[in-house]
């Protein structure tokens, strides 16, 4: 395997280049990590409790996020973020988030790495899993936007990732409660479904040929509703995309969503360690759908989003205006490829807005995401116009901008 991956077919100039952006995004990441650790006097509290009782199951305590468990907490010398306003708490359940939230920040103290390393590099272990999935989601834009829209397509997409604020910011930053492993499940749960879908175009058997692809969308779409409930929503709108994609099987549609919705479920009771009784009390406790109609009578909330999203990736003040009449004003570059991602970024934008007590940015994140794709598809048919050399001086000057400005700014952050 490893002959085949180092093989000259397999790696080749698109692929280094891509590796090159994304290890640019990493040191970004460790910079912010290691500055914060630095300069903050106080660990954050979200994120030690976080590890701590995620730990504490992994080492056959309470389930995190149940009642049990939050009123262990209550012994510990640990801030409790949830009298902070950061964790809403029902009947003692944690309403937003499963135990696989917590799982998944504590994994990377399971060694025990302060018996071989210095104090200093804690903060930076406990950030492995937000690196982790930061990489793992660069590099899945990379390949979709690739694979959508050819090389331009995927590199306009990844620049505008690996230097994103938000991006960074929401992996190595002191406030960052976790969400980057729920944005890379909502964004592998909308493409993996599409690609499953297109797959039912061969006369295969669905569920059988499917497999692989089934138990990845299913994985995708826990990591998502695991990490945020309200994101399991995609459950749902995965499925009118999926009919839209394959119209010509809707049998075989229906029966590998079932399926991948069931593997999902699975995973989630994984992380209740496989008890009935609290994953029920779980799901019934869950906030699914976060909506308070009256954010959307306030102009503050369509502001609020604006500003997360121009902040959270300032080219897209030039770049999404323009992409945005090129999509409306030209037939061309209105296809499946460039509608589905405007499609899920609306859909993320309307809950948003609508979640207005919701203290995570999981929402925003995905939306700024599928926003990269969208972006990307439409200046790659750009490129293939008369004005090409324009859009591509453009283009550069833009996004070299935009990212020496952000190595600035992170140099004195």
């Amino acid at each position: 395997m490893l002959r085949r991956i180092l093989h000259s077919d397999a790696f080749r100039g698109p692929q280094f280049v891509a590796a090159a952006l994304l290890l640019v995004y990493l040191l970004q990441c460790v910079w912010l990590v290691r500055s914060r650790t630095l300069d903050a006097a106080v660990p954050d509290s979200d994120h030690a409790l976080r590890i701590y009782q995620g730990l504490q199951q992994w080492k056959g305590g309470p389930i995190a996020g149940t009642p049990e468990s939050l009123r262990s907490e209550a012994i510990t010398d640990l801030p409790s973020a949830g009298r902070e306003g950061h964790l809403r708490v029902r009947d003692g359940f944690d309403e937003d988030r499963s135990p696989l939230y917590y799982l998944v920040a504590a994994s990377p103290l399971l060694l025990h790495p302060g018996k071989w390393l210095p104090d200093s590099f804690g903060p930076l272990i406990a950030a492995v899993p937000d690196l982790f999935f930061g990489l793992m989601l660069g590099a899945s834009l990379w390949y979709v936007a690739r694979r959508l829209y050819g090389n331009p397509g995927g590199y306009i997409a990844l620049v505008l990732y690996c230097f994103s604020p938000a991006m960074i910011v929401n992996v190595g930053g002191e406030q960052s409660l976790g969400e980057m492993g729920a944005v890379w499940g909502a964004f592998g749960t909308v493409f993996t479904a599409i690609a499953v879908a297109h797959t039912l175009y061969a006369p295969r058997e669905v569920v059988i040929w499917n497999w692989k692809r089934i138990l990845l969308l299913g994985l995708s779409l826990a990591l998502a509703a695991g990490n945020q409930f309200s994101l399991g929503i995609l459950a749902l709108v995965i499925l009118p995309l999926m009919f839209w994609v394959a119209p010509v099987r809707p049998g075989a549609v229906l029966a590998i969503w079932i399926t991948a919705v069931a593997v999902a479920k699975v995973w989630i009771f994984a992380a209740y360690s496989f008890r009935p009784g609290l994953f029920l009390q779980g799901m019934l406790h869950a906030r699914w759908i976060d909506f308070a109609p009256g954010a959307f009578a306030t102009r503050v909330s369509y502001r609020g989003l604006l500003q997360s999203i121009f902040t959270g990736a300032p080219p897209l003040m030039l770049a999404l205006p323009v992409a945005l009449v090129a999509y409306f004003g030209w037939k061309r570059a209105r296809y499946f490829g460039n509608t589905a991602p405007l499609l899920i970024t609306l859909v993320m934008g309307i809950l948003a807005i609508g979640a207005a007590d919701f203290t995570g940015r999981g929402f925003q994140l995905t939306l700024l995401v599928f926003l990269f794709v969208f972006v990307a598809g439409v200046f790659a048919d750009l490129l293939e116009t008369r004005q090409g050399p324009i859009v591509t001086a453009g283009l550069i000057g833009l996004l070299g901008f935009s990212a020496v400005w952000n190595l600035f700014q992170l140099w004195h952050a």
